[in-house]
């Protein structure tokens, strides 16, 4: 087998094993939070948000352990891209999302302002570990006042609280805790072969480690989410679908990118790579600010919007790849994303404010009268 085929295949089985062993995590953690008599509401917040994003940590964490920083980096960067434009945009095309709880209000704006936190602490090419020990903390803080809301209002949670299997309650002590170690071994074994494969395909294709962290590893580790809301928009359950995305969101930077820079010692993070600071973290920063009016005008997010958004995320995959494949039309194809497809969807946002607002008067107007 080429070398090549054979970092794909390890690839492909890491992220078997990954979405694997984050089911088998999941399971048996919410088994012990029931039988140890943690209320559901707190599972559902943290033991639950956790086992999604065990992936991307399990991944960022071996990451920096093989000294490979720059595709922890991206790992975050790209999950929460791809989070965004690919999982936000498929549940938005089964059914228009209706954004109703507070899980959503009060979240997406505390989302942009660490994404933008993220982005000021990596230009300076270096993440690092107190600016992990200060990501840390921000996560106990947004995760005691989750909770504490969520206890005090728990109307305004709506439908955005994940569900509790109560048939795992019903497995012993001694099961849980083998479901919990398989999910972890799984994970372990998971990471070091998606690592592996990732870092070898990076160097036969002649591309950074950071450009496979932002696409293959990014939308592998991004599976359970994507799962999570496509089957939540199904059953209708649409607080859930967009809930999902925005929690995970916030742990890959607030405990994905906090771990790995604690884990990384007194060098920090490094990031080699300008593009990663320069085009990646805007994007990700500006998807999350797109979110924003998408989310608040008519209180949903329409097929229209989760199309474009799928259709950004094309835009963005080939920009990613045009510079090996095509270079010669690298500097065309940006110049028609600068002139065209983002006035494009400037105005489509802007058009859909001002409609929201006009109707917002008219139906002022028409309760004066």
């Amino acid at each position: 087998m080429s070398p090549f085929l054979l970092s794909i295949l390890e690839v492909v089985i890491g992220i078997g094993l990954l979405f694997g062993g984050g089911e088998f995590f999941v399971q048996g953690a919410i088994a012990l939070s029931l039988i140890f008599g943690i209320p559901q509401l707190v599972i559902g917040l943290t033991v639950v948000s956790l086992g999604t994003s065990a992936p991307e940590l399990f991944v960022s964490v071996i990451s920096v352990l093989s000294g490979s920083d720059e595709l922890a980096i991206s790992n975050v960067v790209g999950s929460n891209i791809f989070n965004v434009m690919v999982v936000l945009g498929s549940s938005a095309l089964i059914v228009p999302l209706k954004v109703e709880s507070r899980l959503v209000r009060r979240d997406v704006p505390i989302l942009l302002a660490v994404s933008a936190a993220v982005w000021g602490m990596a230009s300076a090419g270096r993440v690092t570990w107190q600016s992990g020990v200060a990501l840390l903390i921000a996560l106990v803080i947004n995760t005691v006042w989750e909770v504490r809301t969520a206890r005090e209002q728990p109307e305004e949670m709506g439908n955005a609280e994940p569900e509790i299997n109560l048939e795992t309650a019903k497995n012993s002590w001694s099961q849980s805790l083998i479901k919990l170690l398989i999910g972890i071994i799984f994970l372990g074994l998971g990471s070091n072969l998606l690592v592996k494969g990732a870092s070898a395909a990076a160097g036969l294709l002649g591309v950074s480690e950071a450009v496979i962290g932002l696409t293959i590893v990014a939308a592998g580790t991004s599976m359970p989410e994507l799962i999570t809301s496509i089957v939540a928009a199904f059953k209708g359950r649409t607080d859930l679908a967009i809930g999902n995305v925005v929690g995970s969101s916030l742990l890959n930077q607030l405990l994905v990118l906090g771990s790995s820079a604690i884990v990384s010692g007194g060098e920090g993070l490094e990031i080699l790579d300008n593009l990663l600071i320069n085009r990646d973290l805007p994007v990700m920063v500006l998807t999350t600010l797109a979110c924003m009016p998408i989310f608040w005008t008519k209180g949903r997010i329409s097929r229209t919007e989760g199309g474009v958004l799928i259709g950004l995320y094309i835009f963005y995959i080939i920009d990613q790849v045009l510079p090996k494949t095509l270079p010669t039309w690298q500097d065309e194809f940006r110049l028609i994303i600068l002139c065209v497809i983002l006035p494009a969807v400037i105005g489509l946002i802007t058009f859909q404010m001002i409609s929201h607002w006009k109707q917002i008067q008219d139906n002022k107007k028409s309760n004066y009268y």
